[in-house]
């Protein structure tokens, strides 16, 4: 009777302590889902295949292709669109290959990354160019192979490039026992084709559901429609970072990976390159070593935006020590800033390694260099390019000078342009011939840069009474 009754004990304890183990299990997996959640898993992106982005550097794999020609990355074969990335994904959808024919990057943490689908980023965009209508195929598997089903979305147009939508907001994440997603499968020509087809494709972003940006990618956002001012300060004044018009720093590394999740797209505005920073929470600026900039007075960045509210700027030395400035975001336009160096202290300016950019909204930066203000004599020794014969014999003088405000003033020997600059070395007027107004310019001194027809410059002070 004893036996029995221990028996019967035994088999209780045995299955209260199952129920228990699976309680435990299923509290596990539970509070992993929860932790994968709160604690921010996200997946690598944007996707542009931009050199220190996403993609490019990942191991992609092309299947059910027939021979199964290589993904690469090649400069974008049209910049005139709505995508103006300097780098983009090229697959060859050959005819002998199946209408999946398609391209996945590799599991892991090194590609796309372990993520959770939720509001944040289950909107996935992408920019494709295709030469016919056909549907693109876009599907995320987890770790262990488990998926549903790919969403298909056709593009409209061709010969353009054009953003597709995918919405992943009614999708499920994996099973806790199927690991979480990590994969990422694109099929560009889902459909059976009767001859090769060329698809480029870019910028695969991941978007809340509610429009903004969520780890790794956001919505286009608003682009100035005119580029940032020509800068007319003159080159020996000017230690560049970036500036079509001057020679900038060589090496320098715009996109340095300091775990920032601002978007960087180097892009061009009526044929101007410029840095579009998208959703910016900081983002630095590697000079590649170390660079004097003792002898500049300021530094100089224009910046366009249109839903900035904070933005600072920094420049660091080695240590590193860091000292911000803050920048009142533009309201309207391009707001070009002058920030003297002094406000940087207690920075080195014997040894400027880095800058950084923090604050928030959708940056636009363009024109960042270091300067000093220019003397009207350095402005005339500066530029001894051209001061021909008739100039040093006074022929070639500026009449009158001085000149009454509002009045003109001319060069005797024909000129090509004439312009007129403040003694900072910004440019007021410019005249496509020899005569130049005063209007509407104070009393004071002023330089007048003028160019002959062979493209010599002579350069001379002007006085206004």
């Amino acid at each position: 009777m004893v036996m029995v009754i221990n028996t019967i004990s035994c088999i209780i304890f045995v299955s209260l302590l199952t129920n228990r183990i699976n309680m435990i299990k299923k509290t596990t997996l539970s509070v992993l889902a929860v932790l994968a959640t709160t604690l921010g898993f996200s997946q690598n992106g944007p996707i542009d295949f931009e050199t220190g982005g996403q993609g490019a550097n990942w191991t992609w794999t092309v299947f059910e292709n027939s021979t199964n020609p290589a993904l690469t990355f090649i400069a974008n074969p049209d910049m005139s669109g709505d995508n103006t990335s300097a780098t983009v994904a090229k697959f060859t959808a050959l005819q002998a290959g199946n209408p999946y024919a398609g391209c996945e990057s590799s599991h892991g943490n090194i590609d796309l990354g372990t993520f959770v689908l939720d509001t944040t980023n289950s909107i996935i965009k992408i920019m494709v160019w295709k030469t016919s209508i056909s549907d693109v195929g876009m599907k995320l598997i987890s770790a262990k192979g488990w998926a549903l089903p790919e969403l298909k979305v056709a593009n409209k147009l061709i010969n353009k490039w054009e953003e597709l939508t995918f919405d992943f907001s009614s999708f499920a994440n994996p099973p806790a026992s199927q690991g979480l997603y990590d994969q990422i499968v694109v099929f560009p020509d889902y459909i059976a084709r009767t001859k090769d087809n060329i698809v480029y494709f870019d910028n695969i972003s991941f978007n809340s559901i509610t429009g903004g940006s969520g780890g790794g990618g956001g919505v286009k956002p608003a682009e100035p429609s005119a580029a940032a001012p020509v800068p007319t300060r003159i080159d020996s004044n000017v230690i560049s970072v970036f500036s079509d018009t001057y020679t900038d720093i060589a090496g320098v590394d715009f996109n340095p990976g300091w775990g920032q999740s601002t978007v960087v797209k180097s892009i061009q505005i009526k044929g101007n390159n410029t840095y579009r920073y998208n959703g910016l929470n900081y983002q630095g600026i590697d000079l590649n070593g170390t660079n004097s900039v003792s002898e500049m007075e300021y530094l100089h960045v224009d910046i366009w935006s249109a839903n900035s509210t904070a933005l600072n700027v920094f420049l660091i030395s080695s240590g590193p020590v860091e000292t911000p400035s803050a920048i009142v975001t533009p309201t309207a336009g391009w707001l070009s800033v002058d920030i003297s160096l002094t406000d940087f202290t207690p920075v080195d300016l014997n040894d400027i390694i880095q800058l950084k950019f923090d604050g928030n909204g959708d940056i636009f930066m363009d024109n960042l260099y270091f300067y000093k203000k220019t003397s009207i004599v350095d402005t005339i020794v500066e530029e001894p390019n051209f001061i021909n014969e008739s100039f040093l014999n006074g022929i070639n003088q500026l009449y009158p000078n001085p000149v009454i405000s509002g009045n003109e003033v001319r060069f005797i020997e024909e000129i090509s342009h004439i312009e007129l600059l403040d003694l900072s070395g910004r440019l007021l007027k410019k005249e496509n011939n020899n005569v130049i107004s005063t209007i509407g310019l104070d009393q004071g001194t002023y330089v007048v840069r003028a160019t002959n027809l062979v493209g010599k410059v002579s350069t001379q002070q002007l006085i206004i009474k």
